[in-house]
């Protein structure tokens, strides 16, 4: 069977992941943007300062040296011609040669000083990022593709980088070359400067629409990269279901679209480019054309002097180039500033799930839960828990049984506070868990769940994951705790094996039983365990089976599962219906009451009959 997708359906999925800004937020957004660049930019002021003397410095020596030839035409060429010594023209030429050493010195150091800011800049603008998306709660990543996370680290980031490194030092010398010329031309020969100026209302009128127009265009191109980085990653990060279900045609064909997409962008931008950038050279050449008539006029009639005219010629190639060089920069703002825009949003995004201004203690946790009218909804107004009240002693092993949607996993991932509830309380020994912070929470409450991902790193890593500090002999004490130990020294560098990028050169027992391990050495108060046999085969299931008691033993315990003989091991069994526990008991107690687990221990065992 063949499946036929149109080119608007896979835009349509695909703008899910654009970074679209309306028009009506766009003042926010950049003064957002102005903040974020402030306070990065905060630490570096003096050093910034500096940076601007050594600027100006290197601006003013650039911007002697045509006066300096007006004076060496005008005074020191005539004495020569008289026989007399060229002690002015000397003179003149050291102080060029002397302006010429500066400006060099100056420009190395002021590359050196910028470049060592940007770096830092760069190295604190990715580090706050990083930190912010870890701290992001659990629904924000739910919505925000992992492509798109990408692309703030790196595409984002990068256009920043090119704007701090390539562009911001030509932007400042551009600007003071611009406006030091200007009042030289007009400090030389006011008339002729004037001349000179004619065309300046015509450049800025051609600046301003290019502004405007490059300004859509980078923006574009910024939205048309991050769809194609969040196809390519997502098709790379699930490469095995594309190979199954023969995708790969289908997902060139979108990559090849959006591809084009973000070609055309570009060529916009280039475009925009090949108009502005011959636009302003024609001007300047005509401007200068216009100055050497008049000039020449001006000098036959002796109402100027040729070194004027001659540093006015000079001025005029200094005044146009600064003119290319801000067009030039202005391209990489606006990629930067698109940039910007879209970091500086990340970073503002707040927590669903916040430390407490006020956290309370939690000094020796014992592991009793307790939810108080908990309701809790993805979706407003379509409730997963209309309403929970629900006791857990301390030490308890409870099982969470029920059909696919019944709110299981939503109860375990408000006791782990990956979720506020809506309304009402969840409480761990009393105390509400918004008022614990998360450090805190994290050690007294640890969920495993079917996903069992394993980082890249050996065995003894990811076991260690939640526990950094502990030594191997605990490691290993956890390993064989959970009956991992054995399979661990069977493999070929024991507990330093790499596992492979997830956890790939383990198979799906390994990994869950390494997981295990982690939660183990953990030694949380509470542990979740969500469907985290399921992907276990039959020994290995045994080898669990054997080593749960042991882990559970003293602390509480939640096990969502639909494996009988996980639900055995409870010591009470809560059965879910649409957010609601319809039946709570001992497992034996249950199945003698004929009721709706008494009919899911039948099936259980037909199953395995």
């Amino acid at each position: 069977m063949t499946v036929t997708t149109t080119t608007q359906s896979w835009r349509g999925v695909a703008a899910e992941d654009k970074d679209e800004i309306p028009e009506k937020v766009t003042v926010l957004l950049r003064a957002r943007s102005r903040r974020l660049l402030r306070d990065l930019l905060r630490p570096h002021r003096r050093t910034i300062a500096l940076l601007t003397g050594i600027i100006v410095v290197s601006n003013a020596a650039g911007l002697a040296i045509p006066y300096l030839v007006a004076v060496g035409i005008d005074a020191g060429i005539p004495p020569m011609t008289r026989g007399e010594a060229p002690r002015t023209l000397l003179v003149v030429v050291a102080a060029i040669l002397g302006a010429a050493v500066a400006q060099a010195l100056t420009r190395q150091a002021f590359l050196k000083l910028a470049g060592r800011i940007g770096q830092d800049i760069l190295l604190e603008l990715r580090r706050r990022v990083f930190d912010h998306f870890q701290r992001l709660s659990l629904s924000f990543h739910e919505k925000y593709t992992s492509g798109r996370v990408i692309s703030r680290l790196t595409s984002d980031v990068e256009a920043i980088a090119e704007m701090l490194q390539s562009g911001f030092d030509s932007l400042v010398t551009a600007v003071l070359t611009l406006f030091g010329t200007a009042a030289l031309l007009l400090l030389l020969d006011l008339h002729l400067g004037l001349v000179a100026l004619i065309p300046l209302p015509v450049l800025l009128v051609f600046t301003r629409w290019f502004r405007r127009q490059s300004a859509l265009a980078y923006r574009r191109t910024r939205e048309t990269v991050a769809l194609v980085i969040v196809h390519f990653v997502e098709s790379m990060t699930g490469i095995r279901a594309v190979q199954a279900f023969r995708r790969e045609p289908r997902n060139q064909e979108i990559f090849a679209a959006l591809n084009d997409d973000y070609r055309a962008a570009n060529a916009r931008s280039m475009r925009l480019i090949a108009v502005f950038m011959p636009g302003v050279k024609l001007i300047g050449n005509l401007t200068v054309a216009g100055v050497l008539m008049y000039g020449g006029w001006l000098a036959f009639h002796q109402e100027v002097s040729v070194g004027v005219l001659a540093a006015f010629l000079l001025y005029l190639r200094q005044f146009y180039e600064p003119m290319q060089e801000i067009s030039q920069f202005y391209n990489t703002l606006q990629s930067a500033g698109a940039a910007l825009e879209k970091l500086s949003g990340v970073l503002e995004e707040e927590p669903d799930v916040a430390d407490p201004l006020r956290p309370a203690a939690l000094p020796a946790p014992r592991g009793e839960v307790r939810f108080e009218g908990v309701r809790f909804a993805y979706v407003e107004d379509r409730p997963i828990l209309p309403g929970l009240d629900l006791t857990v002693p301390a030490g308890q092993t409870v099982a969470l049984v029920g059909a696919t949607g019944a709110g299981k996993t939503t109860l375990a991932k408000l006791i782990s506070r990956f979720y506020d509830p809506t309304e009402g309380r969840v409480l761990l020994d009393g105390v509400d868990l918004r008022d614990l912070e998360e450090p805190v929470l994290r050690r007294a409450v640890v969920m495993v769940t079917q996903e069992n991902f394993l980082f890249t790193g050996t065995v003894a890593d990811n076991i260690r994951f939640g526990r950094p500090d502990a030594a191997m002999d605990e490691v290993r004490r956890a390993a064989e705790a959970i009956g991992a130990h054995e399979f661990i020294s069977a493999l070929p560098q024991g507990y330093d094996t790499e596992v492979g990028k997830r956890g790939g050169r383990m198979s799906a027992g390994q990994r869950q039983l390494i997981a295990f391990a982690r939660a183990f050495l953990a030694d949380p108060a509470v542990l979740i365990l969500d469907e985290a046999t399921s992907s276990l085969d039959v020994p290995s299931e045994r080898l669990v089976q054997r080593a749960l008691r042991t882990i559970l033993a003293d602390r509480t315990a939640l096990i969502i599962a639909h494996r009988l003989s996980t639900v055995e091991i409870a010591d009470r069994v809560l059965v879910m219906e649409q957010g609601r526990i319809v039946e709570d008991g001992p497992p034996q107690e249950l199945i003698g009451a004929e009721g709706r687990f008494a009919g899911l221990h039948r099936a259980w065992l037909e199953s395995l009959a």
